[in-house]
């Protein structure tokens, strides 16, 4: 018997991945026409038990880079449409991953606890 992932559904951890593989990729081709995209990153992609919509996280150094991800959203669609074979693509919603604000966060208090130290 295989093990089952966090979501207790091997199938759709395996597509999460996938998702997240494709979206990465599609987006590092797009990040070479749009400058919005070309500093995110994709944290984690986790696609609802029905299949019919995935949360994408990202992670970006500007604020643009959310209003271009939904600029693009059917493209990426399409995309993994093209290269992933399932009975429905999932509609994609994103939503900012705060790692690094709160990378950055507990940085900044390490170095003043270091400071404090020394």
């Amino acid at each position: 018997m295989a093990s089952r992932g966090s979501h207790g559904y091997e199938r759709v951890d395996r597509v999460s991945r996938l998702l997240q593989e494709v979206v990465a990729w599609e987006l590092e081709r797009i990040g070479d026409i749009d400058d919005r995209v070309a500093l995110l990153t994709i944290t984690d992609v986790r696609v609802r038990p029905d299949l019919r919509s995935a949360l994408v996280f990202f992670a970006s150094l500007t604020e643009e880079a959310e209003i271009a991800l939904e600029a693009h959203r059917i493209e990426l669609q399409a995309a993994i449409a093209r290269q992933v074979r399932m009975k429905r693509t999932p509609q994609l919603q994103f939503i900012v991953d705060d790692v690094l604000a709160t990378s950055e966060a507990i940085e900044a208090v390490l170095r003043r606890h270091d400071q404090n130290l020394g």
